[in-house]
């Protein structure tokens, strides 16, 4: 009997995959919530993002950034092979508690380029194996399972792993960001209220738990497949 679609996404899957699904949806709403309620809450000395992230760059010697704008919303990133540091309209123009959260932490990656922060310089290694294995890494293992190859199936799932040891490096790039973030803003005097302590600490946070539900759906979906080609050996004796 051959093995078709709807025996690789079965009931099984949906088991592995429903506690990721879940976590990944209150981790969208809680970033979501945070980011809209701070939006709204002014930084007392009316700085903006772009401002504060000029300021930061200034203090940190950072004089190679290019500071960029870039469309959409939570878009910002720092992009390491051209040194450019890109924020979305909101957060660049907004003078808000999120506008300046997100900035700093985007300059955070500066600075962990700047410094040669090796996490950072791993995730980056892992780029190539990751654009690979998100693509063949499942159709090896579907191909593997249709013929009964058990060895082209864990081929497969060798190279989608790669996906989830890019989740794992990229957590502690985005923790260590976040912790630069918030002495860079109390040290520089940008974020001095309890207020905005408060609420530069909630951004980063609820940021910081997409990149666990995100870690934990490569894991689950990971973990699916080695219990799927496992099986290949007990459905073969059958």
């Amino acid at each position: 009997m051959g093995f078709g679609m709807y025996s690789f996404f079965n009931s099984q899957y949906l088991l592995y995959m429903l506690p990721a699904v879940i976590l990944t949806v209150i981790a969208q709403l809680y970033v979501n919530s945070a980011y809209k309620k701070w939006l709204q809450v002014p930084t007392h000395n009316r700085m903006s993002g772009a401002d504060a992230a000029r300021s930061l760059m200034r203090a940190a010697g950072l004089y190679d950034v290019r500071l960029a704008g870039i469309p959409g919303q939570l878009t910002d990133h720092y992009d390491p092979r051209d040194k450019t540091l890109s924020l979305s309209q909101d957060v660049a123009n907004g003078q808000s508690v999120a506008s300046i959260a997100i900035a700093a932490h985007e300059l955070g990656h500066a600075q962990q380029d700047n410094e040669g922060y090796w996490p950072l310089k791993l995730r980056a290694a892992l780029v190539p194996a990751v654009n690979v294995g998100s693509m063949l890494g499942w159709i090896l293992i579907i191909v593997g399972l249709l013929i009964n190859f058990t060895g082209l199936a864990w081929l497969g799932v060798l190279a989608f792993a790669a996906g989830t040891v890019f989740a794992l490096a990229t957590l502690p790039v985005e923790l260590n960001a976040s912790a630069r973030a918030r002495q860079m803003l109390t040290d520089s005097g940008i974020a001095v209220t309890d207020e905005e302590r408060r609420g530069v600490n909630t951004v980063l946070n609820a940021a910081a738990l997409t990149y666990v539900a995100a870690l934990a759906t490569s894991i689950m979906q990971l973990l699916y497949y080695v219990s799927l080609v496992g099986g290949m050996g007990g459905r073969r004796r059958d």
